[in-house]
């Protein structure tokens, strides 16, 4: 799944509202609030700095090298009017930069795809990855994660007025879509089996057949649900919450670098002050009708 599309369809996945339309279509991020909180975040002393070679790289550098992404509607979108990006791995990054050098805005962005993740790190071009980055194994063994701070599970999609599946419990003999070589199908097997399964190539295949009535419901990526919901005409709902396996977001390293344990403690930090969870309402909740905020992953 490229990064694109995991940001877009953040945007659904994170509106937890089992079985409810998504009534916040195209809402846009609150600038002020967002801005504002990232303007109050913590700051790191001189012996936190100091205890981490990676941070203190950082800090005599005078800008943390930042790769990322730009188009993701709840996670890091470039609002073209003031030239700056926000959303949940924006106010991240912008909040870490904040904690080492004092200044939210000392950061060098890197345009990121999910084939370049890795190799900025391996070849030194950035500090950090901040893109929707799921942890897996394969990747770990190139790279380092700190986190996680996120995760995402599968997610049912129906359309609005389907009141016969309020969640994956309902879709036996039902018509459900999912992409072809993605997790769907065994998340279908393991946790729908009598579903009637139809794969399609690409997320907007499967969502144009939902729409056509061709399938009763789409299974796939919650967050990849979310964003489609936010961008969609109010003709969708999610039913039910997500489940299925944890999809963990984490941010990328260098290969053993140190910066795991102080972005970890950093991490920790903002949870345990409350910070996580107004970026979460601000950049998410807010813009997808959910009130109710996850409790963030456990970090190790």
């Amino acid at each position: 799944m490229s990064i694109q599309s995991i940001l877009k369809s953040t945007v659904v996945a994170l509106a937890i509202v089992s079985g409810a339309p998504l009534f916040a279509q195209g809402t846009p991020i609150n600038t002020a609030a967002f801005d504002a909180l990232v303007a109050q975040g913590p700051v790191a002393d001189a012996a936190t700095i100091a205890s981490s070679t990676w941070a203190s790289k950082v800090k005599q550098a005078g800008t943390l090298r930042l790769g990322s992404t730009q188009t993701s509607n709840l996670f890091s979108l470039l609002n073209e009017k003031d030239g700056k990006i926000r959303g949940f791995d924006a106010g991240l990054a912008q909040l870490i930069t904040r904690y080492i050098l004092g200044d939210a805005a000392k950061y060098q962005f890197t345009q990121v795809t999910s084939s370049t993740r890795e190799q900025v790190l391996i070849n030194d071009q950035v500090d950090i990855v901040f893109a929707t980055y799921s942890i897996t194994p394969a990747r770990a063994e190139k790279i380092s994660f700190a986190g996680p701070y996120y995760t995402s599970q599968a997610g049912v999609l129906v359309k609005a007025n389907n009141k016969a599946i309020q969640s994956y419990n309902d879709l036996a003999g039902k018509k459900t879509a999912t992409q072809a070589g993605s997790t769907g199908p065994a998340i279908l097997a393991q946790f729908a089996p009598k579903a009637t399964v139809q794969e399609f190539q690409t997320h907007q295949e499967a969502l144009d057949a939902l729409r056509q009535g061709r399938v009763e419901a789409y299974v796939t990526d919650y967050t990849l649900l979310l964003n489609a919901l936010s961008l969609g005409t109010g003709d969708a709902q999610l039913a039910g919450a997500p489940f299925g396996a944890q999809d963990p977001y984490g941010v990328g390293l260098p290969k053993g670098s140190d910066g795991v344990a102080f972005i970890n403690a950093f991490l920790k930090k903002i949870e345990a002050d409350g910070t996580w969870a107004k970026l979460w309402t601000i950049s998410i909740g807010q813009r997808t009708g959910s009130t109710a905020v996850p409790t963030p992953p456990a970090i190790p």
